[in-house]
């Protein structure tokens, strides 16, 4: 099996690698192609990483709807029906198998959310 590296980070990773027919998504965080936290509540937090994950899934030639599985880390789980309504919005029919938790996350934001996808080469 070969692995690809796509895109390029400030901090050592690899914003989408693909393995085989799978394409794994780094933890993508609510940035804005400037590098800064954008500002706002869970709901644009959540939409600014789905954006990311997007444009990270593009980068190795697929897209959302090949998404089968996601990780979500929510800074507060009193934000989940928010956050529930936003990303629901991402996946209107068939939506990948999904595990979310509440933690701290290592900087001042509110979501993080990785996803794997499936794409036969």
């Amino acid at each position: 099996m070969t692995k690809q590296h796509f895109g390029s980070s400030h901090v050592p990773l690899s914003p989408a690698v693909r393995a085989g027919d799978f394409i794994y998504i780094s933890g993508q965080v609510p940035v804005g192609a400037d590098g800064t936290v954008i500002t706002g509540g869970i709901e644009a937090q959540t939409k600014q990483v789905m954006e990311n994950i997007r444009t990270a899934l593009a980068l190795a030639g697929a897209d959302l709807s090949d998404v089968v599985k996601t990780f979500v880390i929510l800074e507060d789980a009193r934000e989940f029906a928010a956050f529930n309504k936003t990303y629901a919005a991402y996946f209107p029919q068939n939506p990948p198998a999904r595990t979310t938790i509440e933690s701290r996350l290592m900087i001042d934001i509110k979501i993080e959310i990785e996803a794997i996808a499936y794409k036969p080469l």
